[in-house]
């Protein structure tokens, strides 16, 4: 099969037991999941530093950017918040779960940014609208928080593919 394939199919199995162990008010039980599939996606690829950097880098701007939805109360989590303001950590791994794709089942976009940032802006909410189906995140405020995904994930998107690309740390190696 296809490495591509495998990628989205591995990031569709952490979402869901992610998404659905967070509506469970177990969200740990899909955080380990997540890790075991980002620490083998890892483990098999061969620009690891490269992927690790976009993954921590994902994960922070999702702490960031979910905290202050939080905060604004636009959204609110069922589990996995450590504290009130703060992003649930199980939504802080999802971002690491989805940079693990940039570079694989998502690389078609890297030369496409207008499309890719029509991707962020229709699949970042659809997203999180599933995940408010399936009882994992409330839209406290729905049209605030519709428009404020629409256009982070419009940017997001993008911004992680570039940043994603490995001529960055080969550009940064050299120029050390």
């Amino acid at each position: 099969m296809n490495n591509k394939v495998i990628n989205f199919i591995l990031f569709q199995l952490g979402w869901f037991a992610c998404v659905y162990s967070a509506a469970s008010q177990q969200a740990l039980l899909g955080v380990a999941i997540v890790l075991v599939l980002v620490i083998y996606h890892v483990a098999t690829i061969e620009h690891k530093s490269n992927e690790i950097r976009i993954i921590i880098i994902a994960m922070t701007i999702g702490l960031v950017w979910d905290s202050i939805l939080v905060a604004l109360g636009w959204l609110s989590y069922s589990d996995g918040m450590i504290v009130d303001f703060i992003a649930p950590y199980w939504i802080v791994v999802m971002w690491g779960l989805f940079a693990m794709t940039l570079n694989h089942s998502l690389s078609w976009l890297k030369n496409k940014l207008v499309v890719a940032a029509i991707f962020g802006f229709v699949a970042g909410p659809l997203a999180y609208y599933a995940g408010y189906k399936l009882g994992a995140v409330e839209f406290v405020q729905q049209s605030q928080a519709f428009i404020a995904l629409a256009i982070s994930w419009a940017i997001f998107t993008p911004l992680l593919l570039k940043l994603s690309s490995k001529d960055i740390v080969l550009n940064q190696a050299k120029a050390s």
